[in-house]
């Protein structure tokens, strides 16, 4: 796990953070940096301290131990750092009265980079009714309205918790197109939490997993593409192929073995798989997380994730 370069200039420095509810830990001893213009994919399964992560870097939380810096600040409750973060997350409040119009009002005051052509040309895209009270959308206009404050922000940190919540799959995909223009374009720093993680894949820099309170996977999005394959074939051959290999994951259906390997797919490896007569294949990046955090295990569901 790479740990974070005191040296670098980062958006965001996070140092040992662990956050105390009660009895349960959210988070457990968290260190990582985040760096200026990239999209970063914070992944986990629900409960695994996500959130609250979130919530501590827009400053609406502050952690029992360790240090969070968000622009050099810390965010919590701190004016400057907030005016620079955009944070959309899944079932954001509104007064009852308000409507779609106060809310882009709003967000147009309080942001100092807000694009406001950006915006009229994302309500129209997504056909959100000015006047309507926000209280009376449909779950997939509310996601589209955060989407909307958070393309058009221009936040340097722009912060996504479940975005995409009651969006079709073609509204999904505008989504993820306009963050890929938008970013290009307009450089800052992005975290997106989503389940959707094979969606997702390809927009990311970097990953970052959550499980159970504790950072488990930090890496670069490229490296985690080539990290790991399947191998599939009779059993005995599949195990003596992954004998001295790292092992994630291991099915067995009669006399065949599925065996899941931590270990790059280099031509070697494929040529002598093949030559045992054994299948190949890729693994997404969401059956990585699912094996890193453990989600494959009986007692957990994979939609978890």
């Amino acid at each position: 796990m790479t740990t974070p370069d005191p040296t670098t200039t980062s958006v965001v420095q996070v140092r040992g953070v662990t956050r105390i509810f009660g009895k349960t830990t959210a988070l457990d001893s968290v260190t990582f940096d985040l760096e200026p213009g990239r999209i970063h994919g914070l992944l986990g399964r629900n409960g695994a301290g996500k959130t609250t992560l979130m919530q501590m870097l827009a400053g609406h939380d502050r952690p029992s131990s360790g240090q969070v810096r968000v622009f050099g600040h810390d965010p919590y409750e701190h004016a400057a750092a907030a005016a620079r973060t955009c944070f959309v997350r899944e079932g954001q409040r509104y007064p009852d009265e308000h409507r779609v119009c106060h809310v882009i009002a709003t967000a147009a005051a309080v942001f100092a980079n807000w694009d406001a052509d950006l915006a009229d040309s994302l309500l129209a895209t997504y056909k959100l009714p000015m006047r309507r009270k926000v209280k009376k959308l449909s779950r997939g206009m509310q996601s589209a309205l955060g989407i909307t404050l958070g393309l058009a922000s221009r936040a340097p940190l722009t912060i996504f918790d479940e975005p995409y919540l009651g969006l079709d799959a073609v509204a999904r995909q505008m989504f993820y197109d306009q963050l890929l223009t938008d970013v290009a374009e307009h450089p800052r720093t992005v975290i997106l939490s989503t389940h959707l993680i094979d969606e997702i894949g390809d927009l990311l820099d970097r990953v970052l997993v959550i499980d159970d309170g504790k950072l488990v996977l930090d890496e670069e999005a490229e490296t985690l593409r080539g990290r790991a394959f399947v191998v599939t074939g009779p059993a005995a051959a599949a195990e003596d192929f992954a004998d001295f290999r790292p092992v994630l994951h291991r099915e067995r259906l009669g006399g065949f073995a599925r065996i899941t390997l931590d270990a790059p797919l280099s031509d070697e490896n494929r040529s002598r798989a093949h030559a045992a007569g054994l299948e190949i294949e890729p693994i997404s990046l969401q059956q990585l997380v699912i094996h890193t955090t453990g989600a494959d295990r009986p007692d957990l569901e994979e939609s978890a994730l």
